[in-house]
């Protein structure tokens, strides 16, 4: 295997006959498909030699074997990449014959560019096609779950906090996508395995951007963090409770705050954050544990999705 302690780079249109065969055939045939060869190099990792280039997206497919297509993600991406206003992720391709790429992990990008009218997709083209079926394993396209997406924007928060101090949250709404997400990355740092699926749908409708500039408002999102885990410790002993009396199942968490929630879809009007917890610690810890049945959580949990990460 090449050393990769000897990085080399080799920017031209057309790479010159230093490179390995299977390279300049390569980057010949890109040009020859109408795509342009922006760079040769060899990665930093096992030195292998890689191009760097442009390609008409009417040539780019997804390999055969990759994951469907998620339109929620994809629609979502499509979105970020306009209102951003640039492109800036190249995906991986390997070519099996001249005039087909297929990218094993660009599928959705290149989608999302398809959409925007792009005619060209960046990329990274791998000579050795069978890297297809090795990068599977390598997938960035994987979608955040609460926990990825909750932690990310707490550290965001934090990194910002320093470096734009005197900016609020609302400067960064587009960043952050929700304000719950902050409060969940706090309790997340402290445990991971905090059910935060079970406290989303709460507080989505009672979590809203603070007006305080980021180093302010980062004292109170602790506080409102300190909220919810005092909500969770009731929920905690509830479900204590319900398992002494053999009622286990993955939904129970989820059934009790159902039932505890101040939330109602008839409401007019919501509580305050505060207000909101207060509540449903109160309820949580006023619940009847001797009324609820295994049958009713199990009944409850065909019209819902159990507790999630």
């Amino acid at each position: 295997m090449p050393s990769p302690d000897e990085p080399s780079v080799v920017f031209a249109r057309h790479p010159d006959e230093s490179l390995p065969p299977p390279v300049r055939a390569l980057a010949a045939q890109v040009e020859k498909d109408g795509g342009r060869v922006l760079a040769a190099y060899r990665e930093p990792v096992g030195g292998h030699w890689q191009l760097f280039g442009l390609l008409p997206i009417d040539a780019v497919l997804p390999t055969p074997y990759q994951r469907d297509l998620s339109p929620a993600h994809a629609k979502r991406l499509t979105d970020v990449v306009r209102k951003v206003g640039r492109f800036v992720d190249p995906i991986v391709v390997v070519s099996p014959a001249a005039g087909v790429y297929w990218t094993p992990n660009g599928h959705h990008r290149r989608t999302a560019l398809e959409k925007l009218k792009a005619k060209l997709v960046p990329a990274i083209l791998v000579p050795d096609r069978e890297v297809a079926y090795q990068i599977l394993a390598l997938n960035t396209e994987k979608a955040h779950n609460l926990k990825e997406k909750s932690l990310e924007v707490i550290r965001m928060y934090r990194a910002l906090a320093v470096e734009a101090p005197r900016t609020g949250e609302e400067d960064w709404a587009f960043q952050f996508e929700a304000a719950h997400y902050a409060t969940l990355g706090l309790l997340y740092e402290e445990n991971r395995r905090f059910a935060g699926g079970a406290f989303a749908p709460i507080l989505k409708r009672v979590d809203r951007f603070l007006k305080a500039k980021l180093p302010t408002a980062l004292e109170e999102r602790q506080e409102r963090a300190a909220k919810v885990r005092s909500a969770d410790e009731a929920l905690g002993t509830a479900v204590a409770a319900l398992k002494k009396r053999g009622i286990r199942h993955p939904y129970v968490k989820n059934y009790v705050l159902a039932r505890t929630s101040p939330l109602t879809r008839a409401r007019k009007t919501v509580p305050s954050f505060d207000q909101a917890f207060a509540r449903l610690v109160a309820a949580i810890e006023a619940f009847d544990v001797s009324a609820v049945r295994y049958e009713d959580v199990q009944r409850a949990s065909t019209f819902a999705a159990p507790a999630g990460e």
